[in-house]
């Protein structure tokens, strides 16, 4: 059984640090746990591997953020995996920092790349666990916040908090989503 792991983020050295690159790093974290690198093929960087019986595809999509549903339809088709083995990883503002939530659907809350994404795939139904990035940001300054760097304390915090998304995706394809959800939500 195959699954198809999205972490949302930007390309770019400028991108790296920001609290929307989230995506990204809880996907580095994965692979690194896991013994693999990523490699450059069409539309992101993948990498791939095996849980007990499952094969993870690892995606980080290099269309940029407002344009992830590419890659993801792309990846979703070629190696032909199905809906309810997508799991996108993605930044919330919604979430205190760190915090972790895992859903089955829902709707894009302004959040551009989940948006391209459910328009590519004609569908809000997939799967995403939201890590909660906080949103201390005076009003009209969202934009700078986001693509902005976490504060020290944050970053201080951010292994461990990472470390728990892991551990979450990897319940997910081992487990299940709903198993996932009581064990993660909250945590």
């Amino acid at each position: 059984m195959k699954y198809l792991i999205v972490g949302l983020g930007n390309i770019g050295p400028e991108y790296e640090a920001t609290r929307h690159n989230i995506g990204f790093k809880v996907l580095d974290a994965l692979a690194e746990a896991s013994n693999i690198s990523f490699k450059t093929e069409r539309y992101g960087d993948i990498a791939q591997c095996r849980l007990k019986n499952k094969q993870m595809i690892l995606l980080k999509p290099s269309t940029f953020m407002n344009l992830s549903g590419n890659a993801v339809r792309y990846w979703k088709d070629k190696e032909k995996i199905e809906l309810e083995n997508i799991l996108v990883v993605v930044d919330d503002l919604a979430l205190p920092f760190g915090a972790i939530r895992l859903k089955p659907s829902g709707s894009d809350a302004g959040h551009n790349g989940l948006k391209n994404i459910a328009a590519m795939l004609g569908t809000q139904a997939y799967a995403r666990l939201r890590f909660g990035i906080g949103n201390d940001f005076p009003r009209g300054c969202q934009v700078g916040y986001v693509l902005g760097s976490f504060t020290l304390n944050e970053r201080q915090k951010l292994p461990v908090r990472i470390d728990v998304a892991v551990d979450a995706i990897k319940e997910f394809v081992l487990a299940g989503l709903q198993k996932a959800m009581c064990d993660f939500n909250n945590k």
